[in-house]
């Protein structure tokens, strides 16, 4: 029941963001196994997206804290985690859902790799960085593949774009281009 008034709120708010075009602040959390960096926090939604492997993350306003601060915030909400090392990997700004999407990407590390759902969460797991402990056809929000290849680059000193990685993910798992295709909201 939850849930399903979590989807019908967030319905409501997209087309809110559709007839007022606000300019918002999001958060995306990269957040790192603390015994294995090689590894990291995959979540899937239940209320929005749900069939995706995202992020954690959330709003945030940038007067009242900072994109580090609201990752951590956002980890101990949804995960009932804590986080140390929080840093912003990458900044970018979206219109995809009909708004002004200020996102900061924000790599941090887990003080434990125990964590408890709460009700925005379907499913979380501790996957390798490289994401490939994940199905074949599993869909990937866009913010995720953007933090591994962030993270990849910075532990090897470049970087690959998401054609790039994607291209790599399909080759590793004998797909070819056309198999999967990603939607359309800002996931």
């Amino acid at each position: 029941m939850r849930a399903r008034v979590m989807r019908l709120g967030h319905r409501a708010r997209r087309l809110w963001w559709r007839l007022r075009k606000p300019t918002t602040y999001g958060v995306k959390a990269l957040l790192k196994h603390p015994d294995d960096p090689a590894k990291c926090l995959v979540v899937r939604h239940s209320y929005v997206d749900q069939q995706w492997w995202a992020l954690p993350g959330g709003g945030y306003d940038p007067r009242k804290e900072t994109a580090e601060a609201a990752a951590v915030r956002e980890v101990s909400e949804e995960l009932s985690l804590e986080a140390k090392h929080a840093t912003v990997l990458k900044t970018l700004t979206t219109e995809l859902e009909g708004k002004v999407d200020h996102l900061a990407i924000v790599t941090a590390t887990a003080t434990s790799a125990d964590f408890r759902l709460n009700a925005e969460l379907a499913e979380a797991r501790w996957v390798s960085i490289d994401l490939g402990e994940l199905p074949a056809d599993a869909l990937i929000s866009r913010w995720l593949r953007l933090a591994v290849v962030g993270e990849e680059g910075a532990a090897d000193g470049h970087g690959e774009d998401r054609d790039q990685h994607d291209q790599r993910r399909r080759d590793e798992h004998g797909e070819h281009a056309g198999d999967r295709r990603e939607g359309q909201t800002g996931r």
